[in-house]
Parts: C-alpha cells; sequence; structure tokens
C-alpha cells in the first residue's frame, strides 16, 4: 500500500524476509563455533530441578559485582547416572559439554556430560595437564619398560605402615614365594604425601629386586598425591623394575604410566612380583625328569659304545684284524717291489739305448777302424784345400799323435 508516494512495508527498508525457522537455524549455525563444543565451564548452580525421567535442568550463573551473567544447563539422564555428588543450588562447580540451540524453541543451552564440584574439577584439570606435560617429556614411553626378574630374593614396598595394602602384599607373598619383604614407609594420602612418597621410592631403590608402589581403594582426592610430578619422576628415574597398585581395579594414577607394570590392586601387584611355588616346584621337577632321561639315553648310548668297542678288541678279533693288516702290508710291499723293478729295467734299457747313441755319435770311435784325424794350425782339416805346402800337421790316430810335412798336394778330379 502506498501512502502519500512511500512505501510503508518492508520493501521500504530493502532487507528480505525471513521465516522463524531460517533464523532459529541462523542461531545453530552461529552456536556450531568449535569454541563452543567440549569445554569446561565454572559457575554457581541455581534452579536445580532432578526430574522424574533422570535428567537434569539447572542454570550456572555468575556475580562478580560488576555483572551477571547466566546459562541454562541440561544434564541428561545417561550422564547424570554417572554423577559422584549430588548437586544443590549455590554450589560451585566445573561443567563440561557443549553449547547448542533447541530450534523448536528458539533457545540455546548448554549441555553438560560431566560435573564435578569446583575445587575437585580443578584438580582433575591439574592431572590432566600434568599428564600432558610428563608424556610429552618422555616419562610414559612404552620402550622405557623393563622387564620384571623372573625370582626376586627382596620386595621393596612403598605404602603405609599401617594400611591393608601391606598386610595384602605380605600374606599373597608369604603364600606364593619365600622373598624377604623390605617396607619403605610414607604416607599415601594428605597434604605433602606426594614428597613422602617420592622420597621413600629414593630411599628403597637399589636395594631390592623390585618394587611395589601403592596403596588401597579411596576417592580421587586420596589417590591424588599418586598423580604429582614428584612421584611419577621418582618411579621413572627408579634403576629397579615398578610395579604400581594405586587403588582399584577401576583407578588409573599417573605414576600407573610411569611404572615398569600396573597392578589392579595390591595384592595382584604382590602376585607379579614373585612366582608361584608350586608352579616353579613343578617346573623345578620337569626339568629333573627331562635331565634324568637325558642321562638315561646317554648312558644306554655309551653302554652301546663300549660294548661295540669291547667287541672291536676282542684277543682273537683283534689278532685277526692285525693279521689281515699285516698281508694287506705284504702285498702292497711286494706289488711296490715288482713296481720297483720294472722301472729299474725299464731305466737301464734307455741308458742303454743313450749310451749306443751317444757311442754311434762319437768321432774318435773311428778311429778304432784305422782313420786318423788331420789337424792343421790347430783346426782340424776337412778337405786337402784346407792344407799348403810345406804346412805341419798334427795327425791324431787312436792311440797317439805324429807329426808331418806336407810335401805335395793332389787333388782328385771327381770332387
Amino acid at each position: 500500500m502506498m501512502l502519500g508516494g512511500h512505501s510503508t512495508g518492508p520493501e521500504r527498508f530493502g532487507t528480505p524476509i525471513l521465516a522463524v525457522s531460517e533464523v532459529s537455524g541462523l542461531i545453530c549455525d552461529l552456536l556450531d563455533d568449535t569454541r563452543l563444543h567440549q569445554i569446561w565451564v565454572r559457575g554457581e548452580v541455581t534452579n536445580y530441578r532432578d526430574h522424574a525421567s533422570g535428567h537434569r535442568y539447572f542454570s550456572l550463573s555468575e556475580r562478580d559485582g560488576r555483572r551477571s551473567a547466566l546459562i541454562n544447563c541440561v544434564m541428561w539422564r545417561t550422564y547424570a547416572s554417572a554423577l559422584a555428588f549430588e548437586p544443590k543450588d549455590g554450589m560451585d562447580v566445573l561443567a563440561w559439554g557443549s553449547v547448542e540451540v533447541y530450534e523448536p524453541h528458539g533457545r540455546y543451552q548448554f549441555i553438560v556430560r560431566e560435573m564435578l564440584p569446583a575445587g575437585l574439577g580443578e584438580r582433575h584439570l591439574t592431572v590432566e595437564r600434568w599428564k600432558q606435560e610428563l608424556d610429552a617429556e618422555g616419562f610414559f614411553a612404552p620402550e622405557r619398560k623393563r622387564p620384571l626378574p623372573l625370582f626376586p630374593q627382596r620386595i621393596g614396598v612403598v605404602t603405609s605402615p599401617t594400611g591393608a595394602a601391606v598386610k595384602d602384599i605380605l600374606s599373597v607373598i608369604s603364600r606364593r614365594y619365600p622373598a624377604e619383604v623390605v617396607l619403605s614407609p610414607t604416607a599415601v594420602q594428605g597434604e605433602g604425601a606426594h614428597i613422602e612418597i617420592a622420597e621413600a621410592i629414593r630411599r628403597i631403590d637399589g636395594l631390592v629386586d623390585v618394587i611395589i608402589v601403592g596403596r588401597g581403594g579411596g576417592s580421587f582426592e586420596d589417590l591424588f598425591p599418586f598423580n604429582h610430578p614428584d612421584v611419577v619422576r621418582a618411579v621413572a628415574a627408579c634403576r629397579t623394575p615398578v610395579i604400581s597398585a594405586v587403588g582399584h581395579e577401576v583407578d588409573t594414577a599417573l605414576c600407573d604410566f610411569a611404572a615398569d607394570l600396573r597392578a589392579p590392586t595390591p595384592s595382584a601387584a604382590a602376585e607379579r612380583a614373585v612366582p608361584e611355588r608350586r608352579e616353579v616346584l613343578r617346573e623345578v621337577r620337569g626339568c629333573e625328569e627331562r635331565m634324568r632321561s637325558l642321562l638315561l639315553h646317554r648312558f644306554h648310548a655309551s653302554a652301546s659304545e663300549v660294548e661295540e668297542l669291547r667287541e672291536r678288541m676282542h684277543p682273537r678279533r683283534l689278532a685277526r684284524r692285525v693279521h689281515e693288516r699285516m698281508q694287506r702290508l705284504a702285498e702292497h710291499e711286494e706289488l711296490l717291489r715288482r713296481a720297483a723293478l720294472a722301472r729299474m729295467q725299464r731305466e737301464r734299457s734307455a741308458l742303454a739305448e743313450v749310451r749306443a747313441s751317444l757311442a754311434g755319435q762319437n768321432p774318435l770311435a773311428i778311429l778304432d777302424r784305422g782313420y786318423c784325424i788331420v789337424e792343421a794350425g790347430g783346426r782340424i782339416a776337412r778337405s786337402a784345400r784346407d792344407l799348403g805346402s810345406g804346412e805341419r800337421l798334427v795327425l791324431k790316430m787312436k792311440d797317439g799323435r805324429a807329426s808331418a810335412v806336407v810335401e805335395e798336394i793332389t787333388y782328385d778330379r771327381d770332387l
């Protein structure tokens, strides 16, 4: 509708028209911020209602004189059933959860999954921070874990001298295995207990074969000293293998992660520390049986070997074997002699042939047949042309020499 030429509807502002559901959806998108999910919030409980369905409805408020703030909260039955305390109006608490929006009503609220009294909650956060810091320093690394000794002689126990834990440990060890128990006493809860526990661990380290550190069950507050970095570092620095047994099976302390082994209870730690006497005796008897069997087998094998040697060394058998060896030796000796004679015959024949060959090629052998060798000027004259008239000659004959002078030289025409 136009009045006086001007628009009176939403069109004149130039903005779109949104449905209620669209506005609720935008709010939902804005609240889908990671900074509003899985967060801890501290505040005072107000308007607390424990619904018959098991759900818990309340608000967390903050008043510091200058400002006042309030956020609606709900804790569904699934999470509320795990509460370790009963919230009341005016109680200071720490709540963990996420901010979400309920679109049908356009209302945002804090969905609480865990809630703790403020003091206790802060300690939980402290332990979580310690865990991250100690883990980053490598105290919880699996490769640091060492095996326990198989047959320890001395068991060190770090716990209260008057608590149930030491009695349980002594009872189990005395029943299972004859090992000596050395107590390093300490307070296990209360202010300053972590200092005593760390000192007790250092005091007994190196004096025993394995150390059990622990106490019986208790609340988170009671077990808090075993989360302290001083205790964790003392456990990690031990030269002796350490078993951590703090609380009951569902309880966990930071010293559990630093120990070489974690046991759910002190009694279970004692069982892990020493072997079962009956199992050891059964294993020993098994070893004895195996050794006896091996010795008997070896004895029978040796007896058979001796009997065989005795048969082989019997006088008649020995004499027969000696005669056989002597016969073989004589046969070998005869064969060697024959071979040597045959070789000598062959060598003599070869030598005779060489002598005959040499004799046939000896230039002096011809002198036996009436020939002589003519030497002129120190050389053998092989031709009449090697001689000169009046030249003095030496005639070498079979049994001596003679001198001659050339008077005349006649050459055969046929040459």
